[in-house]
This record gives structure tokens, sequence and C-alpha cells, in this order.
């Protein structure tokens, strides 16, 4: 009898023990589960973000603000030689553009490293200075290959990064920047691709090197299939056509509004088709403004 008793103690002990430590594990988990606890990548951000006028200034919105920069020491001189290297007009049209846009992009970065507070480097970095010297060794042919995919590789990364700063920064200066740069970028792989000299399958295979694999396999392509048929317009129902809204369109503008802005002849319009016939009599209020 006291065996059972005792076990059933033990039991009702146990159930309580254990309902005591779920309660406590329920209370310390939302701590622990908290985004921005040490650690975490909210916390990194929090830790590295500094604040400004302008807004919140992370760590990768300095960052792109000095590659604004770095990438205008290099690509302006590029753009400089490509101009005068340049075998054909397609290679030497990309090189103004270089020049062009780097000379823009370089004095808006200075504009807002300025306003931020922000040291910008004065010299390329090794690898960029790297391409510059393996740009001023080519000649002829080889030097518009070497120009049109070193420089098609480099806008290609730059590219992503400014798509990324553009969707997160907080900062406003930093996102109007991230506005030219994207414009700028865009214009510069659209010229530099126009050469026809871009080797498009070495760039796909830098990028699968340069990323990891994709967590799911992608499907194999499809097989041979039959050539769909060409779509065929639906006509609506009457039932589904009176049922259909309709809206009361404005009229249409027979003339143009008046433009308050230009100065007005204080003598009035003269009637030239009167001149030409040489009519200088009748009813002058019969005249029609134009």
């Amino acid at each position: 009898m006291r065996s059972i008793n005792s076990r059933r103690l033990f039991s009702g002990t146990g159930l309580i023990v254990t309902g005591l430590a779920a309660t406590l594990v329920a209370l310390i988990f939302p701590i622990w589960s908290y985004s921005d606890r040490s650690g975490t990548g909210v916390d990194t951000l929090n830790a590295q973000t500094l604040s400004t006028r302008y807004g919140p200034l992370s760590a990768l919105d300095r960052d792109f603000v000095t590659k604004v920069r770095l990438a205008g020491l290099w690509e302006l001189p590029a753009g400089q030689q490509a101009e005068e290297r340049g075998t054909t007009q397609a290679v030497r049209t990309a090189g103004e553009h270089l020049v062009e846009g780097h000379t823009f992009l370089d004095e808006r970065v200075r504009e807002v490293a300025s306003q931020l507070g922000l040291q910008l480097p004065n010299q390329p970095n090794e690898q960029q200075q790297a391409w510059l010297g393996t740009l001023s060794a080519a000649r002829g042919e080889e030097y518009d290959v070497q120009f049109a995919n070193i420089l098609r590789k480099a806008h290609g990364k730059v590219f992503g990064l400014v798509a990324q700063v553009r969707a997160n920064t907080r900062n406003s200066l930093v996102r109007r920047l991230a506005d030219d740069a994207n414009t700028t970028v865009l214009d510069h792989i659209t010229v530099l691709e126009a050469t026809g000299l871009v080797d498009f399958d070495a760039l796909a295979r830098d990028a699968a090197t340069a990323s990891p694999p994709p967590l799911t396999n992608s499907p194999a392509p499809p097989g041979p299939t039959d050539s769909p048929s060409p779509p065929v317009p639906v006509s609506p129902s009457p039932a589904a056509r009176s049922a259909s809204p309709t809206y009361t369109l404005p009229p249409p503008a027979t003339s143009r509004p008046p433009e308050d802005d230009e100065p007005k002849d204080p003598k009035g319009p003269k009637n030239s088709e009167a001149s030409k016939d040489g009519d200088t009599g009748g009813d002058k209020s019969g005249n029609k403004k134009p």
C-alpha cells in the first residue's frame, strides 16, 4: 500500500517538475529568439551603423561609396585609353561612355562623401592596377577583346552591389547615389556588349564558380514537343458584355490650352488673309481670333 502511494507521489512530483521546467524554457526561449540578440545579423548591422542627418549609414553603405570612387579611379583612365587605342568605333564609343559616366559619378561620390564625413581612396586597388597593366600591354584587336571583357566583368559585379544597396539602404544620400550608379553602370554594360567582343560563356562560368550551388537541382530541360497552336481570342458573351461596367470618357481636346507665360501683343493679331486680298474695310468686329 505504501509502495503504491509512494509511486503516485513520485509520479505527481515528476509531472510538477516537468511542468515547471517547460514553463521556464518557454519563458527563456523568447529572450534568445530575438533577431537582434548578440551575434545575429541584426546585431551586427546595428553595431556597424552610424547615425547621420540623412539616415542610418551602414557598413555596406560605406563600402559602396568607397567602391564607386575606386571604380572611377581606374575605369576613367581605361576609357581614355580605349578612345585612343580602340581599333573599332564601337570600342572607342564605349571608352567615351566610360569617361563621361565616371566623370559624373566621381563628382557625385565626392560630394556625398563630403556630406557624410567619409574618406575616399586616391589610388586604384591592386586588382584594378593589374587590369590597367593588362590593358596597357595589349595592342590592336587583342586590346579590344581585353578591354571589352575586363570592363564588362567588373561592371557585372558592381551591378549586383548597386542593386543590393539600393534595395536596403536607409540613407537618403546613398540611395540617390545608388540611383545614379545604377543608370551609369547599366549604360556601360550596354555599350561594352555592343562591341560584340564580350565572352558571355566566360562570364557565366565565372559567376557559377564564385556563387554557391543551388539548394535544389534544376529540372532537366523538356524534350521536343509539338509547337503550340496560336492563341485564339475569346469573344465575351452578350450577357457578360452587358454586365461589364462602362465608363464615360472626357471629350477630346480640340485646341491647345492657353499659354499664359507667352507675351501678348497689345495691338492684337493681324488678319493676314485680309491683308493679302487688300480688304481693309468692312466690319472689323467680324474678325475671328485664331
